[in-house]
């Protein structure tokens, strides 16, 4: 069996053997899901060491240019005279979308030490956990848009549950919201879908094909199809490449989350379970900009570059908005999802920038802020199944109470605010210096993302000095300060990785980039006008 099929495949496994386990063995449940993470992260760490990079591997609209490829047919219609319905299981990698697989199977590990505290209804917990996790890898897998499509609204569902069954107080709404604004965004991207697929043809075959590395070569597509999503072909008067463009675009900036399609964010992170959070803040969000970059950038590459002010002036929006709620927020988890807003804000500049050094430090940008939100929403989740209380008012004092906590602590909110020698530094670094070299967006919106990182010291360090330092006063008292004395061990095996990574990945971003380079090369000399 091909590797990346077995990485996709593996949670799906374990979550049977979960299913025909009887309740009675609830307490084997989280074992049996964090084997099945470690299993996944042991294969991508497999695939990062053999991916090869050079010349030879260096593309995106060439199949033989993306590596650990399986392309078998899974669909077959015979149409008659109109050819046949072809849909492929098609995965494979390249340098965008390795790093986001190792990176994935991480947060994932992660996730699943943060559901020891999960105590009501495990089997159905670590399914649909189990369940989101091989949606999430089919996605950063996927080359045939069909089976994208298919990967990406399978993660709905458990999320929706996830949130909803076991989450806090205003789960329902917070659930119902966010099904509501991803479908929102996927019914329009079906349509799409759609499109490309009756206006693209396989140039073997001549049937339309769902292969969205055909979808990326001009010659492949046929003008007067029904949806015409080629040469100078109007929908409404605009240009059908432009609103095909425009509506993908919306719906992975939905997932991003790019201001003003955010607002399910906070509400989800805040009442979401912390497991949950890690995901959701770890990997979905970075499903959004690899979206754009796999999809919106490949198939739309002319419309991409024209839109690259717009893309910008989104990016330089959520940077300072974000931002600026993240300033005014008492709950620190919602604080953690409002600079998540902001630091995803960095993503969409570097994009925009369309130069190798922006597009390199927005991937550096996803992988990083995969770690460092991670980490973040862990320790939340520490205090906050200690207490049960999140609000920063409430705590003052905490480095004499938790010491080993508090370093931890400082590790991810200096990394997060892009001290030097941490990931983050060089992610927002590269994003500035792409945009000050770019001829597709203005100065301006460099200096504004500059502005961004001076705001997010001013809300971290803010945080750090109202809770952590000072005279000790706690809501609760000695209860409180029993209960947050030392750390378990378990939370010690989660949070050491995430902060030697967070550090490794500043000292030694060549495990970055030294994967990511050929490709990002490539996607930016596609872009550039023919």
């Amino acid at each position: 069996m091909n590797v990346l099929t077995l990485f996709i495949f593996i949670p799906a496994l374990f979550g049977l053997l979960i299913l025909a386990l009887p309740s009675s063995m609830r307490q084997s449940f989280k074992y049996i899901t964090l084997f099945a993470t470690l299993v996944q992260l042991a294969l991508s760490v497999y695939l990062y060491a053999n991916f090869q990079t050079g010349a030879a591997h260096a593309g995106i609209s060439n199949e033989s240019q993306y590596q650990f490829v399986q392309k078998t047919e899974w669909i077959g219609i015979n149409l008659g005279n109109a050819g046949r319905m072809q849909i492929d299981y098609f995965v494979g990698v390249d340098g965008i979308s390795i790093l986001l697989l190792v990176m994935s199977a991480v947060v994932m590990v992660i996730a699943v030490l943060a559901s020891w505290e999960i105590k009501d209804n495990l089997k159905g917990f670590f399914v649909l956990f189990l369940m989101l996790d091989m949606a999430v890898a089919g996605v950063f897998c996927a080359l045939d848009f069909f089976l994208f499509y298919l990967f990406y609204e399978l993660m709905l569902l458990p999320l929706y549950f996830l949130i909803g069954m076991w989450g806090g107080v205003r789960r329902e709404y917070a659930a119902i919201k966010f099904f509501l604004y991803t479908l929102f965004g996927s019914v329009f991207m079906l349509l799409i879908m759609v499109g490309l697929y009756l206006s693209v043809t396989d140039p073997q075959t001549g049937n339309h094909t769902f292969n969205i590395i055909h979808m990326m070569n001009p010659a492949n597509y046929q003008s007067g199809s029904v949806f015409a999503l080629a040469g100078n072909a109007t929908l409404l008067g605009i240009p059908a490449r432009v609103v095909g463009f425009a509506v993908l675009f919306i719906a992975f900036a939905i997932k991003v989350p790019v201001v003003p399609l955010h607002t399910w964010l906070p509400d989800a992170h805040v009442e979401a379970p912390t497991p949950v959070s890690i995901i959701l803040a770890g990997v979905l969000l970075k499903i959004g900009g690899y979206g754009i970059i796999r999809i919106c950038m490949g198939i739309f590459p002319e419309v991409a570059v024209q839109s690259s002010f717009w893309v910008g002036l989104l990016g330089v929006v959520s940077i300072l908005y974000g931002a600026l709620n993240a300033l005014a927020q008492r709950d620190l988890k919602r604080l953690i999802a409002y600079s998540s807003v902001s630091h995803m804000g960095f993503v969409l500049l570097g994009i925009a920038s369309q130069t190798p050094e922006g597009m390199s430090g927005a991937m550096m940008q996803m992988i990083s802020h995969g770690f460092l939100s991670a980490m973040l929403f862990f320790l939340v989740g520490v205090v906050y199944d200690r207490v049960h209380d999140r609000d920063i008012y409430n705590f003052r004092g905490l480095a004499t109470v938790n010491p080993e906590y508090t370093t931890y602590v400082m590790i991810a909110f200096f990394a997060s605010l892009g001290l030097p020698g941490f990931s983050a530094f060089i992610a927002e670094a590269f994003t500035l210096a792409g945009s000050f070299k770019s001829i597709f967006i203005p100065k301006w919106m460099a200096v504004c993302g500059a502005v961004g990182i001076l705001l997010s010291a001013a809300y971290f360090l803010w945080t750090l000095q109202r809770m952590f330092f000072g005279k000790e006063l706690l809501k609760g008292g000695q209860a409180w300060k029993d209960a947050l004395t030392g750390l378990k061990l378990r939370e010690k095996i989660a949070l050491l990785p995430l902060a030697v990574f967070a550090l490794m990945l500043g000292v030694m971003p060549s495990l970055v980039f030294g994967k990511i380079n050929d490709s990002v090369i490539a996607l930016v000399q596609f872009l550039q006008p023919k």
